[in-house]
């Protein structure tokens, strides 16, 4: 076999893995999403229907946030320099190694943060305040909610949008310091719960 077809072969077995890889991927975010989103919505929803509406209310600007930090820490691993963690790794800290197994893992990693924490967020955060709409009608009979419901929709969509405005400012500024942070968290998951969320293959970014 001449050294074109052996190089025709490799490339065709990487090709037909990396499809692999995807339909798996695409398979298993979906079905993640799907129960993360069914079991979001459900508690979400009983919690602020029997709850007052402050509380509603700061329950929401929560949702808001938590879409928010999961931006910021898509942006971050798929911004971060795997460089200074393999020093730190080779000096024997714990987390450093996870950081990298983050930033290998970045494509999913950020896909995971940004679209599927985030678009579940927003959508939890659409219901809340439809939620929250309802016992203002309630609570005060008469009163025009469609006013409400502009003002309301306005500040949840501010506090999204400039909430990730900054967060990507940060995010791009201090990657190292977040990446850190969060594999910190992650390393003290798999090593009290025996929870691992990072695959340990080494997928190029």
């Amino acid at each position: 076999m001449t050294k074109k077809q052996l190089e025709d072969k490799k490339n065709g077995k990487t090709r037909r893995d990396m499809k692999s890889y995807n339909i798996r991927w695409v398979v298993n975010i979906t079905i993640v999403t799907f129960i993360l989103a069914v079991i979001m919505s459900f508690s979400s929803e009983a919690l602020l229907r029997n709850v007052s509406i402050y509380i509603a209310f700061f329950i929401l600007i929560v949702i808001v946030f938590i879409g928010v930090i999961s931006d910021l820490i898509g942006i971050a691993v798929a911004t971060a320099d795997d460089k200074p963690f393999h020093a730190m790794a080779s000096k024997k800290v714990a987390a450093a190694k996870y950081a990298i197994r983050l930033i290998k893992n970045a494509g999913p990693v950020s896909n995971f943060c940004n679209d599927v924490i985030g678009d579940i967020a927003g959508i939890i955060s659409g219901a809340a305040g439809a939620i929250i709409l309802l016992q203002v009608s309630r609570m005060y009979s008469g009163v025009n909610t469609a006013i409400y419901s502009i003002i309301l929709s306005g500040l949840v969509a501010a506090i999204t949008v400039g909430g990730k405005a900054l967060g990507k400012e940060i995010a791009l500024k201090k990657s190292k310091e977040i990446v850190f942070h969060v594999s910190k968290v992650l390393h003290w998951i798999n090593v009290n719960l025996k929870i691992d969320f990072i695959p340990k293959g080494n997928r190029k970014r």
